[in-house]
């Protein structure tokens, strides 16, 4: 998310040959695409209703909009003062929850108006957070995965393994059939979790996903998984991207 020169070198690409057997491997095929606007720095992207909602980062260009899929345009945006950086966002029951990155606030907006609510004090770095309907699922950029009820009250943590090592970097997070998916930053993986006991169960390599042609100086990692859940579809996209994808998986043989 952040400061990639800091990281990156941290992080080697631990999932592009598993090898195992036990971690089912998939490539991706592209269904449709559409625009994105190249100054979103995608950190969460959802779908509600069949509506999509983005939020995006860096400091003094935090927004949160309300986007037409068919454009990339944002109908309606919500904007922050710079000392936020915006991170992951999510509706849950009547509320719209954005995270913050060091500045550890989580902003509560009413999910039908985006009037704005409330502010919470959040207790980690937030990075990417989801639901599964039930309750709030988070990461802070470690390898945890923590579920809260919808006034952040820790239910539950549990820790992302791959072959019994911990897979860190969790950043934006989407439930979908019952397993999270989350981006690994500054990696083009994005992981399949069992919520129950944090087991990585698949893993999609999306590399080539955004075709070199494509990039600019400004074009920066892949991060952004958005399910429709009443078309059954998957869209993905990064941040700065000129194109967001709808994608279905291909197991690899």
């Amino acid at each position: 998310m952040k400061n990639i020169s800091k990281i990156l070198f941290l992080l080697p690409l631990l999932f592009i040959s598993c090898g195992s057997g036990k971690v089912v491997e998939y490539t991706l095929e592209v269904v449709n695409e559409y625009p994105h606007d190249t100054e979103s720095y995608t950190q969460g992207l959802f779908i509600k209703d069949g509506q999509m909602y983005e939020s995006t980062g860096l400091n003094g260009k935090s927004t949160f909009r309300v986007v037409n899929m068919e454009t990339g345009e944002a109908e309606r945006r919500l904007d922050f003062d710079k000392k936020y950086f915006v991170e992951g966002s999510v509706m849950f029951e009547d509320n719209l929850y954005i995270l913050t990155w060091e500045s550890r606030i989580a902003f509560i907006y009413d999910a039908a108006t985006l009037q704005y609510k409330s502010s919470w004090k959040y207790q980690r770095e937030g990075w990417g957070i989801t639901t599964d309907g039930k309750q709030l699922i988070a990461s802070d950029g470690s390898a945890n995965l923590y579920f809260m009820d919808k006034n952040f009250k820790l239910d539950r943590k549990v820790t992302v393994k791959y072959e019994d090592r911990p897979v860190r970097w969790l950043n934006e997070l989407e439930y979908i059939k019952g397993k999270v998916w989350a981006n690994v930053y500054t990696s083009d993986e994005i992981v399949i979790i069992n919520p129950r006991d944090g087991s990585v169960e698949g893993i999609i390599d999306c590399r080539g996903l955004l075709p070199k042609e494509l990039y600019t100086a400004d074009t920066d990692v892949l991060n952004g998984i958005a399910y429709d859940k009443n078309a059954d579809k998957i869209y993905l996209t990064g941040k700065n991207w000129p194109k967001l994808y709808e994608v279905r998986l291909v197991k690899k043989k």
